[in-house]
């Protein structure tokens, strides 16, 4: 056994029972069976693992803590396009109607939301991350349903009405 000689299976065992995510309690099992014995290419095989990903997680035992080595450091990712102030100016349009923000629409569209974006801040995000963005906003996605033109009011009415009395 060449690695994690300084890392007891009693230490391992004990973080296990507080581990929290489904990586974390993988990562201290493959410690846990790496020090009982087996190689790490018939580890690898077991858990249908490659055998670097076996190794980039033992070498984490040698040079982090317990605790360090089962977690990801964190990772930023991509910076937002619309800093805090502007998100809350675009939340603040879309809550009011469109004609406040000069737009002579009856609601807010993905289309219509996404030309007040690139004329008001300059950005440009996909139709899906606009629904996205407008759901967070507290607006709810609604398709229009056209009424047919022959429909009757009465008609209708006296309809469910009677569905009604069914159930």
């Amino acid at each position: 056994m060449a690695k994690i000689e300084d890392v007891s299976v009693e230490d391992l065992e004990r973080a296990l029972k507080e581990a929290e995510g489904k990586k974390e309690t993988q990562r201290l099992m493959v410690a846990i069976l790496y020090k009982r014995g087996p190689s790490v290419p018939m580890i690898a095989e077991w858990l249908d693992m490659r055998d670097g990903t076996i190794y980039e997680w033992l070498n984490r035992f040698e040079e982090r803590s317990i605790a360090d080595a089962i977690t990801d450091e964190h990772r930023s990712g991509r910076p937002p396009k619309l800093d805090e102030s502007d998100r809350e100016t675009f939340e603040s349009a879309v809550n009011k109607p469109p004609s406040e923000s000069g737009y002579d629409q009856p609601a807010w569209s993905t289309k219509l939301a996404q030309q007040f974006l690139r004329e008001e801040f300059n950005v440009e995000y996909s139709m899906r991350h606009i629904t996205r963005l407008l759901n967070e906003a507290g607006l709810s996605h609604q398709t229009p349903r056209p009424k047919p033109p022959t429909s009757d009011d009465e008609e209708r009415e006296i309809f469910w009405e009677s569905i009604k009395k069914t159930d």
